[in-house]
């Protein structure tokens, strides 16, 4: 009989740890507040992007022309930086695999600090850069839908 309870309470708890992790990498309570990220990095630097795989969305069901589901591995070395950009045209998931960086986001009045493991979710109305503030590499997996036939929508080499 322990363990049935037990089992279920182990379920829980992962449950509950997940739901816990998704927050993680957010703006911090209470800091939600414009931000016009005055100042703000138009040139990547450090960056090393390699689209890994992609999918033509115009041929699947969903019909997207001229978009592409794609995923890339992201290296920002120390003191890189992804430059000001937004997400109009570009929804992303975008995981932290190793090290930890900091997002400047348009919609935050303090730096966002994301840890390996954390997802971010950037979207319509994300606007941001991102730094590389450590001594180490951050390595980044990405999918996003890219619009190739709008290239104003990310910046070069991004």
């Amino acid at each position: 009989m322990s363990t049935l309870i037990s089992r279920p309470s182990i379920l829980l708890a992962c449950m509950l740890a997940a739901g816990s992790a998704a927050h993680a990498g957010e703006c911090p309570a209470g800091k939600a507040a414009a931000n016009a990220l005055a100042g703000a990095p138009s040139a990547p630097i450090g960056i090393t992007d390699t689209e890994l795989a992609a999918i033509d969305l115009a041929n699947e069901n969903v019909k997207l022309s001229q978009r592409r589901l794609r995923m890339r591995h992201m290296t920002i070395a120390p003191g890189g930086v992804v430059p000001l950009h937004d997400h109009a045209d570009r929804p992303a998931l975008i995981m932290v695999t190793a090290g930890q960086i900091y997002e400047n986001s348009s919609k935050c009045s303090v730096p966002i600090l994301h840890k390996a493991g954390d997802v971010s979710r950037e979207f319509l109305g994300t606007k941001h850069w991102w730094k590389n503030e450590t001594s180490s590499p951050v390595e980044l997996t990405i999918a996003d839908i890219v619009n190739d036939k709008k290239p104003e929508t990310m910046p070069k080499d991004m």
